[in-house]
């Protein structure tokens, strides 16, 4: 691996969806996620990291230092406690050795390098601090939730094999504009090794990983911008709220919005010291 990333990085994050459910919430019928409140559509910080480590996976495979512990079916417990036996951690010196195995870890395992990790198996306690965070996504208007019955000619359960068809309900956001602000720490960086080339597979991850991850219940999701302000120094020179309010979503419709040229997405010209123009990825 090259060295640790030396910038702080602030970035918005721009999707949609149409005729989809981006995020279903359990506690409410898998119903999209809604703030109560505003009627605002959230999508969680973990569905957008679960889409991260599913594009990544696909996309390095089982690539040295590329693998991903918090995968499907993975026994969490077994892959720590293969960490410890390892000769690298069990050359180390006693008082040294969860230090090595937290190194080891983010080494091996591209998810815990970008996010961190909990570590908390029976016997084996720890927490690795990633230094790539997200926000909740939030749509920029309200949205509203459809709900649509729908029906199937086969049945589940013998006994029901002479109903004619059984019912089900399925729902969607007719269209809704999401936005995501993420923080890219340079200081935690340099504690778990995440570096420029793990960057480019992050930002890689968020242009493509809606088109890696299809399902008929998420409808049309896709990435629309990813901007993304690099600071000069480690520590950062600039409040990130400040430079989040220089991207501005203007809604161009009389009616309700149905697709991204609905909105108009704009950034502010302004200058920050210590923090580089604004970059377009997407």
């Amino acid at each position: 691996m090259s060295e640790p990333l030396k910038n702080r990085i602030d970035f918005v994050y721009i999707f949609d969806v149409q005729d989809g459910n981006p995020n279903g919430d359990p506690d409410a019928g898998n119903l999209p996620r809604v703030d109560a409140e505003t009627g605002m559509g959230l999508v969680t910080d973990v569905c957008l990291k679960r889409k991260v480590r599913n594009y990544v996976q696909m996309a390095k495979g089982l690539a040295d230092g590329y693998d991903i512990f918090v995968k499907e079916k993975a026994v969490l417990d077994n892959l720590v406690n293969d960490i410890y036996d390892s000769d690298e951690v069990k050359r180390a010196p006693q008082a040294t050795q969860k230090d090595a195995a937290k190194n080891a870890m983010c080494n091996k395992y591209y998810d815990i390098r970008t996010f961190g990790a909990v570590i908390a198996t029976k016997d084996k306690q720890g927490q690795v601090r990633g230094p790539v965070q997200l926000t909740f996504a939030r749509s920029v208007n309200p949205i509203a939730v459809a709900e649509h019955s729908i029906t199937r000619m086969a049945v589940t359960k013998a006994e029901d094999q002479d109903k004619e068809r059984t019912m089900g309900r399925k729902a969607t956001v007719p269209y809704g504009l999401y936005v995501c602000h993420g923080f890219i720490s340079a200081s935690l960086a340099q504690q778990t090794g995440f570096d420029e080339q793990d960057l480019e597979i992050f930002w890689d991850a968020l242009k493509n990983m809606f088109d890696a991850d299809r399902s008929a219940a998420r409808g049309l999701m896709s990435a629309q911008r990813l901007i993304v302000f690099r600071h000069d120094s480690m520590l950062g020179n600039a409040p990130a709220n400040k430079l989040f309010d220089l991207v501005k979503i203007k809604k161009l419709c009389e009616g309700a919005p149905r697709s991204f040229a609905d909105y108009e997405v704009t950034i502010a010209d302004k200058h920050f010291e210590g923090v580089n123009a604004p970059q377009e990825l997407l």
